[in-house]
C-alpha cells in the first residue's frame, strides 16, 4: 500500500499488494438512455482480442486453513435487539441486519416497515437499494474475467474505450483495470458527482471527463470516484460482449441463489417486496415515492439493490464459503489494501478511536482496526444507508442496510465488531433498557423458534 505502515500488513498481504496486478476484471454498463443527449463513441460494441495473461499473473497467496472464534460476548440476539430497538421507537423506519460465521448464517432478518405511510413490514427478501456497497460486485465480477484470462488487472481501458479522454495529454490512454477499482484514476474527489445528482446521463458524464482537473497521472494518487470508477463497466462489455448488469447477475446473482438481487430503478421497484427511501420531515419520517434515478446511472459505482437474504449469500462468498463461484486467491487479492486512504480514520468516533490505518483493495475498503484486519464499505444515496464488513481472522461477515438517512445504525457495525473482537465498546445511542427487554424477549422466543425469521443453514452450492 503506498505510503502504508507497514506494522499491520501481514507478510501474505504485502505479496498481495505487489501481486495486485493479477486479478482486475471489468465491467460493463447497462443500454445507454434512449433520452441520451449525444452519441458518444468511446464502446467497443464487439468484444476485443483476449490480452495475453503473463505467468506472473497467477496468484500463489496461501490462505489460511484455520479462523479463531469469536469472543465470549458475541451474542446474535442481543444484535438483533438493538436492532429491533432502533425501530420500535421510531428512529429509523426499516432496518435489516446478516451476520454469517463459519461458512453459517446465523441471522438474515427485517425490522421495522419497507414504508411509514403503509406499515408493511421489512422482511428477509425485502430489497434494499446498496449504494456504493455495489463497487465489491464490480471489483469481483472483474477478478472473475481476470482470473480466467479475458482481461489483466493492467489492461488499459482505452483498448475498449478508443474514445476516452481526460484534460491531461495522454492520461486516459495510461489507465488501467486496476487503477479504476482503486480509485486511482487521477482525478479529483467524486468528480461530476454534482453532474450525476442534476441528472445528467452516462455517456454525457464520460464526455466531460476529458474537461475534469485531474490532481496527479493514474495510478499515482487516490480519490474516490463513481463517475470514473464506472468505465469498468464498459470494459466488461468490451470483454465479454455482455452488458455488465447481465454479466453480474449470470456469474455471481444466479450461482449465489442472490435471487432478490437485480440493478436500477426499474428493477428495485418491480420487486415483491422493497423498501422506500425515508428523509427527514417536520413531523417525522416521510416517505418518497420512488428512489432517485441518479446514481443508477453509474451502474459499477451504485446501481446494486439486493434483500438481506440476498446480502447474506454474498457474506458467504466473500468469507470464502463458495469457491465454486468465487476462489479464493480471488478474493485473497481482492480484499489487499493497494493504496493509502488515511482520511477514512477520521470523522465518526468508532473511527478515530479503533482505526489504526486503511486502505483502499478493488472495489473494497481495508482497515486496521485496534490491529485486526476488516474489510469494509459504506454506501449512502438519497433515503438509503448501509455497511458491509468482513473480519478474515475469525471468518465473520456482517451487514445492515437502512431505508433512511439516520446517522444511528451507523453504530450497529462497529459494536458487532468490538463484541466479535473482544473489545468492551457500544457505539449505539440506544436506551439500553429497551434493549435489556427486547434482548430477553427474543431469547426466550428463540427456544421454540423454528429459524422462519433466521437462517442456521450452512451454505451449499446452488
Amino acid at each position: 500500500m503506498k505510503d502504508n505502515p507497514q506494522r499491520w500488513r501481514s507478510p501474505r498481504l504485502a505479496m498481495l499488494a505487489v501481486l495486485l496486478p493479477l486479478a482486475l476484471g471489468s465491467t460493463a454498463q447497462n443500454p445507454p438512455p434512449v433520452e441520451s443527449a449525444m452519441p458518444l463513441p468511446t464502446v467497443v460494441t464487439t468484444p476485443v482480442a483476449r490480452p495475453p495473461v503473463a505467468e506472473d499473473q497467477v496468484s500463489r497467496v496461501e490462505i489460511p486453513s484455520e479462523t479463531r472464534p469469536v469472543a465470549e460476548a458475541f451474542d446474535v440476539a442481543r444484535f438483533e435487539a438493538m436492532a429491533q430497538a432502533m425501530v420500535s421507537d421510531g428512529r429509523v423506519p426499516g432496518l435489516a441486519l446478516a451476520i454469517v460465521k463459519d461458512g453459517r448464517v446465523l441471522t438474515a432478518r427485517g425490522y421495522g416497515t419497507t414504508d411509514v405511510d403503509t406499515g408493511e413490514g421489512v422482511g428477509p427478501h425485502t430489497v434494499f437499494r446498496l449504494a456504493s456497497l455495489s463497487k465489491a460486485f464490480a471489483g469481483t465480477v472483474t477478478g472473475m474475467l481476470v482470473s480466467e484470462g479475458a482481461l489483466r488487472w493492467d489492461s488499459h481501458v482505452a483498448d475498449y474505450m478508443p474514445g476516452l479522454q481526460f484534460s491531461r495529454p495522454g492520461a486516459a490512454q495510461r489507465l488501467t483495470v486496476a487503477e479504476v477499482l482503486s480509485h486511482r484514476v487521477g482525478l479529483t474527489h467524486n468528480a461530476y458527482d454534482g453532474f450525476v445528482e442534476s441528472g445528467l446521463d452516462y455517456r454525457s458524464l464520460v464526455h466531460k471527463l476529458s474537461d475534469a482537473p485531474m490532481v496527479c497521472a493514474p495510478g499515482e494518487c487516490y480519490a474516490y470516484q463513481n463517475v470514473a470508477f464506472s468505465l469498468v463497466g464498459d470494459v466488461v462489455f468490451g470483454a465479454t460482449g455482455s452488458f455488465f448488469s447481465e454479466t453480474v447477475a449470470r456469474r455471481i446473482f444466479k450461482p449465489l441463489g442472490m435471487d432478490d438481487a437485480s440493478y436500477g430503478l426499474d428493477g428495485i421497484t418491480s420487486s415483491p417486496s422493497w423498501a422506500r427511501p425515508h428523509v427527514r420531515g417536520r413531523g417525522g419520517w416521510v416517505s418518497l415515492s420512488a428512489p432517485q434515478p441518479t446514481y443508477y446511472r453509474v451502474a459499477p459505482a451504485a446501481g446494486v439493490n439486493a434483500s438481506v437474504t440476498d446480502m447474506a449469500q454474498w457474506l458467504l462468498a466473500q468469507t470464502g464459503h463458495r469457491t465454486d463461484v468465487i476462489p479464493l486467491p480471488l478474493l485473497a487479492t481482492l480484499h489487499a489494501p493497494v493504496v493509502a486512504t488515511p482520511s477514512e480514520t477520521r470523522g465518526a468516533r468508532w473511527r478515530r478511536e479503533r482505526l489504526r490505518d486503511a486502505g483502499y483493495g478493488i472495489g473494497w475498503r481495508v482497515y486496521d482496526y485496534a490491529g485486526h484486519r476488516v474489510v469494509y464499505h459504506g454506501g449512502a444515496v438519497q433515503g438509503y444507508r448501509g455497511s458491509i464488513a468482513l473480519v478474515p481472522e475469525l471468518d465473520l461477515g456482517v451487514v445492515v442496510l437502512w431505508n433512511s438517512t439516520s446517522r444511528v445504525p451507523s453504530g450497529l457495525m462497529p459494536t458487532i465488531l468490538d463484541s466479535a473482537l473482544g473489545f468492551s465498546g457500544d457505539w449505539l445511542d440506544v436506551d439500553e433498557a429497551d434493549v435489556e427487554l427486547l434482548y430477553a424477549s427474543r431469547r426466550e422466543a428463540r427456544e421454540n423458534d423454528s429459524g422462519t425469521d433466521a437462517s442456521t443453514s450452512r451454505a451449499k452450492p446452488r
